[in-house]
């Protein structure tokens, strides 16, 4: 499994997602553009998961604020995704990294035990691995200038978490123009 540091050019990827779209790095790197922050996550409808997201749905105008577009990343299908996006009104675009070769190319898939592999939902972990909750953030340049992985899955980054890591992309509330 390769892993992306600070300073590393991020991976390019083309994943499908909610709002029947398809979701490509360069949509958000090169000039005019700002940036994004990628939250990957283990598993659509599970405890943590859930709390995270609806954090931010709940603090859309903080999210907003920050002047650079968040997208989720799992390995669900987009199905699912847009099943606990209507059940929970989530906010967040979520993309679908079904074989996980984003998650492997940042960095960021785990081995799961046994015992993780399923959830009220069904398996989340294909062939037995998950995708690490990780706040990988991106700059218009397409360089990560911002990685933190929780291994455990127990904490996330909230909206307050998030605003230095869009200053770090060179993007503040003053400064953003979307």
């Amino acid at each position: 499994m390769a892993k992306v540091d600070e300073g590393d050019r991020a991976p390019d990827f083309v994943l499908p997602g909610t709002d029947d779209r398809t979701y490509r790095l360069s949509d958000y790197v090169g000039e005019g553009k700002a940036g994004v922050i990628l939250a990957f996550y283990p598993g659509d409808f599970t405890a943590m998961c859930t709390k995270q997201f609806c954090s931010y749905r709940d603090d859309a105008e903080g999210l907003d604020e920050l002047g650079v577009p968040l997208l989720g990343i799992s390995p669900q299908s987009v199905d699912s995704h847009e099943r606990w996006v209507e059940e929970k009104r989530l906010n967040v675009p979520l993309l679908a990294d079904e074989d996980m070769k984003v998650a492997n190319a940042y960095g960021v898939r785990g081995w799961a035990s046994p015992l993780a592999w399923l959830t009220e939902r069904r398996a989340v972990t294909p062939g037995g691995f998950f995708t690490q909750r990780a706040i990988i953030a991106v700059d218009r340049d397409g360089v990560v200038r911002h990685r933190v992985t929780s291994f455990t899955g127990s904490s996330y980054e909230s909206v307050d978490d998030l605003r230095p890591v869009a200053e770090k992309l060179g993007v503040t509330s003053a400064s953003a123009s979307s």
